[in-house]
């Protein structure tokens, strides 16, 4: 089942999540990853207000906590979409091309490498190796692998998705 993002809130308003977080850890540094983690979990990327009460209640400097956030590509600065398709253009997978299905996917939904589409449904990301490169070339959805992929089964994966979404409203 798909877990529906949250909108952050905490900008004027109590926001429960941030304080049910606080109750469940320490004010201690080695909690900031798994903290972000949560945070990344809860709202589909790290809101740099977030970011300003984590380093308050950890007591962490906001640079070393945005160092963090910005170094791993776990988290998101920007708000990511309830799919978030990632085509792997390492060696192996570009080679078999991986490169069509970038270019097909780009294509066909209207937004470039990083961006997230309008309506909030689909995320493309670039990664350079999953793991399966015997499978190349490969594609992700949610971390769901898509090996010995095609831009026909890119195609058939989104005509899939797009149908369930319509189902769903």
């Amino acid at each position: 089942m798909e877990k529906e993002k949250k909108q952050c809130n905490c900008k004027n308003k109590k926001d429960l999540f941030l304080e049910k977080l606080f109750q469940e850890y320490l004010p201690e540094k080695d909690n900031l990853i798994q903290m972000l983690n949560e945070v990344q979990e809860h709202y589909g990327y790290v809101p740099m207000h977030v970011q300003k009460v984590l380093s308050e209640f950890l007591n962490v400097p906001m640079a070393e906590i945005y160092g963090v956030v910005t170094f791993y590509s776990r988290f998101s600065l920007e708000p990511q979409g309830k799919y978030k398709i990632s085509v792997c253009l390492g060696t192996a997978c570009f080679v078999k091309g991986s490169q069509k299905i970038m270019d097909r996917l780009v294509d066909r939904l209207k937004i470039k490498e990083g961006e997230t589409t309008k309506d909030g449904l689909f995320t493309i990301e670039q990664t350079r190796c999953v793991g399966a490169c015997g499978l190349a070339p490969v594609f992700t959805v949610n971390g769901e692998v898509y090996g010995r992929a095609s831009v026909q089964k890119l195609d058939q994966v989104l005509d899939e998705l797009i149908e369930k979404e319509k189902q769903a409203k």
